[in-house]
């Protein structure tokens, strides 16, 4: 593994030292895996990132159900 030199002011290396602290993970492998989902070649297995990220999030429709007509409105 190389190792690089960046700048960085001062208050966002101590919020991102306190986000990583919190998340359990060191400042380095914090940035590491920004700069990797930043750069990575999208996968050929696209259904299951996107079922991953859909079951990470924290939107719900209250139980709501829309019509194929409602959802194709213009």
């Amino acid at each position: 593994m190389k190792n690089i030199t960046m700048a960085i002011d001062e208050e966002t290396l101590n919020r991102g030292r306190k986000y990583a602290q919190k998340n359990h993970i060191t400042f380095n492998a914090l940035v590491r895996k920004l700069i990797d989902e930043t750069v990575r070649i999208p996968s050929n297995n696209w259904v299951n990132e996107t079922l991953r990220l859909m079951n990470k999030s924290n939107g719900t429709s209250k139980g709501q159900k829309w019509t194929r007509e409602e959802l194709h409105r213009g």
